[in-house]
């Protein structure tokens, strides 16, 4: 009996393979072109903000941009080592008025005046209303904002003599009318606002220097 021969069994086609590391090779190419794509937008946007906060940028190379950038930085960096640490706002809420009565001039007072509260737009303006309103000229005043809290310092003066008759008396109107801009939410003769006025009242008769 006559034996048939198996034929030797055959290799995968090596198309097959190679088309499978073609297609992979060309998604991890595609991949990266599109995050590289990404990459040059994000810089060239980053570029164009640049552009619009240096002065005579427009014509600027990149090179030459990030030079004058990194100037501008050093330039701020030496300043801001020379100049005082901006104080932080407290979070506590407070008024606090000290007098004093300018040497040789009994009708001349002068006045600290600091308030601590919640910022919103229109606070300076509003504040220096009220000083308007009680006829003080302001000779100096210090802000400090920070996390939506706002500090003033204040250095005022009393040149007419007819506000309250006497320092403390002119303590408390400037403390009061402080407390109206400072705190417009609270009512006069309301539990809440009696409240927080003791509390404010504490802290400001400690100031008191009469």
């Amino acid at each position: 009996m006559a034996s048939t021969r198996q034929p030797p069994p055959t290799a995968a086609p090596e198309l097959s393979s190679s088309s499978g590391r073609n297609e992979t090779e060309a998604r991890s190419l595609k991949v990266h072109s599109e995050a590289e794509r990404r990459r040059r937008v994000r810089i060239n946007g980053h570029l164009a903000t640049l552009r619009r906060m240096m002065p005579d940028a427009y014509q600027m190379d990149k090179a030459t941009l990030l030079g004058s950038v990194v100037n501008q930085l050093r330039y701020l960096k030496r300043k801001a080592a020379t100049q005082p640490p901006t104080p932080i706002p407290p979070e506590a809420n407070e008024i606090t008025v000290r007098c004093y009565t300018a040497a040789g001039d009994d009708r001349t007072t002068c006045i600290r005046a600091t308030v601590s509260c919640d910022d919103r737009p229109g606070l300076f303006s509003s504040i220096a209303g009220a000083f308007r309103g009680l006829r003080l000229r302001t000779l100096r005043a210090e802000l400090a904002s920070l996390g939506g809290r706002a500090h003033h310092v204040f250095l005022l003066c009393n040149e007419d003599g007819n506000v309250g008759a006497g320092p403390r008396a002119l303590e408390g109107t400037v403390w009061q009318a402080l407390a109206q801009v400072a705190f417009p939410e609270m009512a006069f003769g309301g539990s809440s606002w009696s409240k927080r006025q003791r509390i404010l009242e504490a802290g400001c008769s400690l100031m008191y220097s009469v």
